[in-house]
């Protein structure tokens, strides 16, 4: 558990560069990977950082990390709107939750604006590009002093 964070993200964000570059804009899912291991690193974070397109997957990877890790950051991406399972398991952490989105949510279509992770998340970086995660990760070496 040290100082290990749990960074999550959801279905379609390994697409990114490539999908919808006028909302997401051109990096991709490995140039965020690699801004948040700098950061990390500048904290003393240990990293895990995972994607996948799967909802199962999702929630066993958070059921894997309870009482491994000091915080979750979780951008559930299109789940964010429609699992109730990913919202369970990430109410078993007594870890702080962040929730990031790289594009603003009540900014987009309706379907967007409810969030199944917010009611849980201690805080949420949104509309911030890649930028939101390494600022999760700047908020989390706060907290977590």
């Amino acid at each position: 558990m040290h100082n290990r964070i749990l960074i999550l993200n959801g279905p379609n964000l390994n697409m990114l560069g490539k999908r919808e570059p006028e909302i997401y804009g051109d990096q991709t899912l490995d140039d965020i990977r690699h801004a948040c291991g700098v950061a990390a690193d500048t904290h003393g974070f240990m990293l895990d950082f995972k994607q996948s397109n799967y909802e199962g997957e999702l929630v066993t990877w958070i059921q894997e990390a309870l009482g491994q890790v000091r915080a979750i950051i979780i951008n559930a991406a299109a789940y964010t709107h429609t699992s109730v399972a990913i919202h369970d398991a990430l109410k078993l952490h007594s870890v702080p939750i962040i929730e990031v989105h790289l594009s603003n949510p009540q900014d987009r279509e309706d379907f967007r604006h409810f969030s199944y992770i917010e009611p849980i998340a201690e805080k949420a970086f949104v509309g911030q590009g890649l930028q939101g995660y390494v600022s999760a990760i700047d908020y989390l070496s706060t907290v977590l002093q």
